[in-house]
């Protein structure tokens, strides 16, 4: 079975590794979210493709569900003393990552070829594909003025009024090479729980993929990341005109077959079938290995059946 997944950061790890558990790591594709890629101290970071790769790479921070496990922070101390203001966490074998990203992009290589290459150093068996390998930083209008996304959520910890969100370049971006055919070829694409602005609508936006999802015979599952109305992690409330996973089931209506909704949320179920969208409802919170291998088999046998 091809299982392709669109894929943001923390929530989308936790059950891509439910399904690696249940399934041949090498039968999935994932196309992971580059929009809240940032430059800082003259380094290319991508927070989503990282999460990912050390995620199923086993070597992610399981504290926090970013960074590597065990990193120390001194050179983010000294860059401090530097900088006056280093606000973005970045660990010492972190910036490892970081370097070496930014070198190969300076030399030409893609970023398609340079995340293929760091998902092989960790042995991570399945395929991460960025959606472009263009520079389409995500920006967020406040009622503060336009910052991009990292200042947002991480600098000003979401307290500014969210008024707008925007791909920037991303009019003239291309999907990374793979992506069209990992998702036209798919038996399985998944959306997983991630943020459906700044996680998920990035991919949306760039050129040809939503259509690609309109077009393809794989079926097309969302799994919700809002339950009993708060998100589960990150901004996506602050975000929801209406906060529910109705709101979100709308969201990818014209390319969706199936919606994962939480048990907690079951009175949204007739509201969202009403809309095109088989309903599956489960428990879709992930603390535990245990729970994470139960969403996805429960993901991926009822979207099938």
């Amino acid at each position: 079975m091809r299982i392709t997944a669109l894929a943001g950061g923390i929530g989308a790890s936790k059950f891509l590794l439910g399904v690696a558990g249940v399934l041949p790591p090498k039968d999935i594709t994932v196309i992971a979210n580059t929009g809240d890629d940032i430059e800082l101290f003259g380094l290319r970071i991508c927070p989503d493709i990282d999460t990912v790769t050390y995620t199923l790479g086993g070597v992610i921070n399981p504290v926090t569900g970013w960074g590597l496990s065990g990193d120390t922070f001194e050179c983010l101390q000294r860059l401090k003393r530097y900088y006056g203001d280093a606000w973005f966490n970045l660990g010492d074998r972190d910036l490892a990552t970081h370097i070496f990203r930014t070198n190969q992009l300076r030399q030409g290589v893609s970023l398609s070829e340079i995340t293929d290459s760091i998902r092989r150093v960790l042995s991570v068996e399945s395929t991460i594909l960025p959606m472009t390998n263009s520079y389409t930083p995500t920006l967020i209008t406040t009622d503060e003025g336009e910052m991009h996304l990292q200042e947002y959520f991480v600098r000003r910890r979401c307290e500014p009024r969210v008024i707008s969100v925007r791909s920037d370049n991303i009019a003239f971006a291309k999907p990374a090479p793979h992506v069209i055919s990992a998702i036209i070829d798919a038996d399985l694409v998944i959306v997983c729980p991630s943020n459906p602005f700044i996680s998920i609508g990035p991919i949306l936006a760039v050129p040809g993929l939503r259509d690609a999802l309109r077009e393809t015979n794989a079926r097309i599952v969302a799994i919700t990341p809002i339950v009993g109305g708060k998100a589960l992690k990150g901004p996506a409330a602050d975000m929801l005109r209406e906060v529910s996973a109705s709101a979100v089931a709308r969201i990818y209506n014209d390319f969706l077959d199936a919606f994962v909704l939480d048990a907690m949320d079951a009175d949204l179920k007739g509201e969202i079938e009403a809309n095109g969208a088989r309903v599956i409802t489960t428990n879709t919170i992930m603390d535990t290995a245990e729970q994470k291998a139960t969403l996805a088999r429960t993901v991926i046998e009822a979207a099938l059946s």
